[in-house]
């Protein structure tokens, strides 16, 4: 007997129990050899037990969880892709015309998300009445592995192209690092056609013409925003499953919510999470039941057999809750679809499993030549400035202060609303040391000033590290 393979299963809340009951039978009646860890996670709390199972099966299968409100919960997904490496999400977003309605009859796209930075490491602060901030971290190493993740990809499993989404025009330093090191790593593979488009007239060329595009690579936020438009568009988002895989371990799961609203009605679709489900499958090489899933799976859709979410007169041909199209699947199992493509995995054992993908060490030369200092003040720009004169150091003196952005000094902007947050730009005539930073701030601090951030800014190479 075909040892089983160990895998950890969160319930989820909401939908999330009846449809991966469902999916679990499925999983079984169609021979997969899994070895199922059940897990709960309540009230927003990942428990140890649960912790644990992860790390010993290095394979989740999740259906949705709902993360509490308020602000003392992080989100559970983010919390487990962060918190296991797992580096990159693969949705692959597909139209089955004609028997689910969409506009786009050829589509058929792979999203290749980053999943761990980007303003999705939930860094954010509140250090003033009027301004909460987060940061957008966008790294050489993560934005290096993947990008090569995705044209490893797109090679495994013979696509042509990579397309990659920035908003570089704005973003000059943060995207435009994830652009840069897209424009390097794309001339290491002449045999995938490459290109780069702003992410909004991206995301609306991908809205008009699907099809034109193949396998997308972009940083978290523009891929989360992404992925849920191309599932929608292709039909619905109910049927997208997702993998988030890493070196160490990857998580499995429908892209949807845990929809509260028809929770215990028997009406959820569990199409998102089976076809995640088959990702897990091939990732853990049970090709084969993978390959009897999907085109059960298929059959079931070119038959009509639908549930509420994508019934649609005159194309389906029954309505269906979840147990039915659950057994309506099932009895397919071996059966082919006759107009939409028949699928076989047998030869992706290793599609979406990443190899050992590195990262390229620069070195160049750091010099810090001054800093922003933010303050929290309510007083006039004259008041400001008259402060930060005082806080001059020999070697450190006052150039810009800025507003949300804008400078509102030495320039004159009258017809700027200000926020009671002010980034106040001292500039060496030299490379600055660091404890002519520390003299700076005890001035600031001695003068009664309210002092919420410090960023220092560097010269790499002799090119600015900082806007502005």
């Amino acid at each position: 007997m075909k040892k089983k393979h160990p895998i950890t299963v969160l319930q989820g809340d909401g939908i999330g129990p009846e449809i991966m009951d469902a999916v679990l039978h499925l999983l079984q009646t169609a021979g997969a050899s899994l070895e199922i860890e059940k897990n709960f996670i309540e009230k927003g709390e990942i428990k140890k037990a649960t912790w644990d199972s992860i790390r010993r099966t290095k394979v989740i299968l999740k259906s949705p969880i709902t993360t509490p409100q308020g602000g003392g919960f992080k989100s559970l997904n983010v919390t487990l892709r962060t918190t296991l490496g797992l580096f990159a999400n693969i949705r692959p977003c597909v139209s089955y015309h004609p028997f689910i309605k969409t506009k786009h009859p050829n589509m058929d796209v792979v999203i290749v998300r980053e999943n761990e930075e980007d303003l999705y490491a939930g860094i954010e602060y509140r250090q003033s009445g009027d301004v909460c901030t987060a940061l957008k971290l966008i790294s050489r190493p993560a934005s290096e592995r993947i990008i090569r993740y995705a044209f490893e990809y797109a090679r495994r499993v013979e696509r042509k192209k990579v397309t990659c989404f920035t908003k570089d025009n704005i973003l000059k330093l943060s995207d435009g690092l994830f652009h840069k090191v897209f424009s390097e790593i794309a001339k290491e593979y002449p045999d995938i056609e490459s290109e780069h488009w702003i992410v909004d007239i991206g995301m609306a060329k991908l809205a008009a013409t699907p099809e034109v595009f193949d396998v997308i690579v972009l940083p978290n936020l523009y891929g989360d925003i992404l992925s849920d438009i191309a599932g929608q568009i292709a039909g619905s988002i109910g049927l997208v499953g997702t993998a988030n895989v890493g070196l160490k371990g990857a998580l499995f799961e429908a892209i949807h919510g845990s929809a509260p609203d028809i929770a215990g009605k028997g009406l959820a679709n569990p199409s998102g999470l089976l076809l995640a489900s088959v990702l897990m499958l091939v990732h853990i090489h049970q090709t084969e039941a993978a390959t009897r899933i999907h085109n059960a799976w298929l059959k079931t859709i070119e038959d009509g057999i639908h549930t509420k979410d994508i019934y649609c007169e005159g194309m389906s041909q029954k309505k269906v809750g979840t147990q039915d199209f659950t057994d309506a699947v099932a009895s397919r199992l071996g059966k082919h679809p006759v107009q939409l493509k028949t699928v076989d995995y047998a030869g992706h054992q290793n599609a979406i499993i990443p190899s050992h993908i590195g990262s390229t060490l620069i070195s160049s030369k750091k010099e810090l030549v001054g800093v922003d200092i933010t303050l929290q003040s309510y007083d006039p720009i004259e008041k400001i400035v008259l402060h930060c004169k005082a806080a001059e150091t020999p070697s450190l003196k006052l150039e810009k202060i800025f507003n949300r952005g804008t400078v509102v000094w030495p320039e004159e902007a009258s017809e700027i609303q200000c926020v009671d947050q002010y980034r106040c730009r001292f500039f060496g005539n030299k490379v600055v040391k660091g404890e002519t930073i520390a003299s700076l701030m005890h001035r600031f601090a001695t003068g009664g000033c309210d002092v919420v951030k410090l960023d220092n800014l560097y010269t790499f190479d002799g090119n600015r590290g900082f806007s502005h």
